[in-house]
């Protein structure tokens, strides 16, 4: 009897693991998820508009802030400390600028509203002086009685109306914010981002495709370093406008100079409008107040020293050739957001314009790199 057992059958070979590669993103994938992130982000800002404007305002606080705050931290300060440290020092700065302009601007609001019929009759009798001298030099055949009454009327409409849109501005741009939402919501979101601005940067880099990471993120820094170029730079050289025109026309004589000045700063912003726009109005008061032409030159004179100022020191200074955003690219981009979103559309315009400006640049690079700009020319 056999007791040794049969040879038991030879095991089959296991079977060989095969590593999938991982699925690839098709190209249809890839627009739609493009067109559903653009989508939903239009759709939010249609929708939540009204109440967006705090919130924006807070991010772009929070942007301009953010690189002081990096220097407190590296000097071993926490990042919650600093961000507070920043935060009351910019509501103290508005505080105390709100404390020391509002009554100045009410005033000056008052002298204007007291003054505007004097203002009409003087520039009335002021441009229907020019026009008499200028009909005895041409002939009553060119400039009629009616034509010279009609001249002046429209001349005291004109700064009738400049006034009063310079009196609504004035208050509307006071009220334009709530109180609750300047004293609150503003400044507490502000610290919030400000806070967790570094955290909040590396979790959107973490949600960035793996296969286009890093071309993102060079256009990520292009726009930063754009972006923070031209706001900061375009700021101060408001502010220093803002600071000389106020003090220049207060200093000549004109009664709402203070206003004029500081809103012609401000307005600054928009490059070239709000020079131009400062100018006309400030033109249209010193002849009004004045009643002479030699006013009016001096006024003129202030603008003229303070846009050669601003071409030649403060803007090269400031800017440089770091700034790669045309002026008229800007003022379609803040018009256009406007007109969409009202304020909220204005304090996204110069970002988006800087984003569209930089992405643009990226793919005008793509294409005189690509055969469709470097194939040869047909022969033949």
């Amino acid at each position: 009897m056999n007791l040794v057992p049969p040879p038991s059958p030879a095991a089959p070979p296991a079977p060989v693991r095969r590593r999938m590669a991982p699925p690839v993103a098709t190209r249809a994938q890839r627009v739609a998820l493009m067109l559903g992130l653009g989508g939903g982000l239009f759709l939010a800002f249609w929708l939540f508009s009204p109440i967006l404007t705090p919130f924006v305002l807070a991010a772009v606080i929070a942007y301009f802030l953010d690189p002081p705050a990096t220097r407190l931290t590296r000097i071993g300060i926490p990042r919650g400390v600093s961000a507070l440290l920043m935060i009351l020092a910019l509501v103290a700065l508005a505080l105390l600028c709100l404390l020391l302009l509002y009554p100045l601007l009410v005033a000056q609001v008052t002298i204007l509203v007291q003054r505007l019929p004097a203002y009409v009759l003087g520039i009335g009798q002021a441009v229907r002086d020019a026009l008499t001298a200028l009909s005895e030099r041409l002939g009553p055949e060119v400039f009629d009685q009616r034509l010279q009454e009609l001249a002046v009327g429209q001349a005291g409409a004109i700064i009738s109306y400049l006034g009063t849109s310079l009196a609504r501005m004035i208050t509307g741009g006071i009220a334009l914010f709530s109180v609750f939402t300047l004293v609150t919501v503003t400044p507490v979101v502000a610290f919030y981002l400000l806070r967790d601005w570094p955290r909040i940067i590396r979790r959107m880099d973490a949600w960035l495709p793996r296969r286009s990471a890093s071309t993102l993120r060079q256009l990520a820094r292009d726009t930063d370093r754009l972006l923070s170029a031209w706001l900061r730079g375009q700021l101060l050289c408001c502010a220093l406008l803002a600071v000389y025109y106020a003090a220049a026309l207060s200093m000549v004589g004109l009664e709402l100079g203070l206003t004029v000045g500081l809103m012609s700063g401000i307005l600054s912003f928009i490059p070239y409008i709000g020079s131009i726009t400062g100018l006309i109005t400030a033109l249209a008061l010193a002849l009004a107040q004045f009643g002479t032409w030699n006013g009016v030159l001096v006024v003129l004179a202030v603008f003229v020293a303070g846009q050669v100022v601003e071409g030649y020191m403060i803007y090269p200074w400031l800017l440089g050739d770091r700034v790669e955003l045309h002026a008229v690219w800007v003022i379609f981009a803040l018009f256009a957001g406007g007109v969409a979103f009202g304020f909220l559309g204005v304090l996204l315009a110069v970002p988006l314009a800087a984003v569209i400006g930089v992405i643009a640049r990226y793919w005008l690079r793509r294409y005189l790199e690509s055969p469709l700009y470097l194939d040869p020319p047909r022969t033949g």
